[in-house]
């Protein structure tokens, strides 16, 4: 091989020696690309996740939310209904001793809530246990029964008197309604801003009493 052969192929080993430096760079960057962008996608992944994370966590306070407007709107019926009510319960029922709204008792572990308890004490001696529902609903029936059958383990100090049943609703079903007069407890509804009594003339009302209880 001569010089001039000699310097050739050196000269082409170095510019093949820099073109392989090169492409090695160049994978290198690609490289580096590749991986930046795996975390990026890593990263946007993460993201999406928590953003996913966040929405259901909305999506259940927002669950939570609608719920308690739904409570929110009971107590606005009961704040709207308690002056119709406590009117009838006075001139209707004879209840002048005590009438007052949300009336919570606790006994023996158990926990009970009337929207409205009202009685008389004296020759009377009765007392009335109103749920106000701005839609009456059939679990509403199945609570009062419970309501109006524990009356006297929750309250043993009216075992005296006797008690009977209101049920107020904007709203409800001609069915329900019928259940509500079925079972013995007075039924009002919401008329021109007032609540009025809905139950018949012939009405005859179920009354409940600790020596029935017993």
């Amino acid at each position: 091989m001569s010089i001039t052969e000699l310097r050739e192929l050196v000269a082409s080993v170095a510019a093949t020696q820099k073109e392989t430096a090169l492409q090695m760079k160049d994978t290198d960057r690609r490289m580096a690309e590749t991986d930046a962008q795996m975390k990026e996608t890593d990263r946007q992944m993460k993201e999406t996740d928590r953003q996913m994370k966040d929405t259901d966590r909305r999506l259940k306070e927002l669950g939570i939310q609608i719920g308690g407007l739904g409570n929110k709107f009971g107590s606005f019926t009961e704040g709207l209904s308690y002056r119709s009510v406590a009117r009838i319960l006075r001139e209707k029922f004879g209840m002048n001793d005590f009438i007052a709204p949300s009336v919570r008792v606790s006994r023996g572990g158990r926990e009970e809530e009337y929207d409205i308890l009202a009685y008389s004490n004296g020759t009377l001696d009765k007392g009335l246990i109103v749920e106000v529902k701005s839609k009456l609903r059939r679990e509403d029936i199945t609570q009062m029964k419970r309501k109006m059958e524990g009356i006297f383990e929750m309250m043993p100090e009216h075992r005296d008197k006797t008690f009977q049943g209101l049920l107020v609703c904007i709203s409800g079903s001609m069915e329900l309604k019928r259940d509500v007069l079925e079972n013995g407890w007075h039924l009002a509804h919401l008329s021109d801003d007032l609540f009025e009594l809905e139950t018949p003339g012939d009405f005859v009302a179920k009354t409940y009493s600790a020596k029935a209880a017993e």
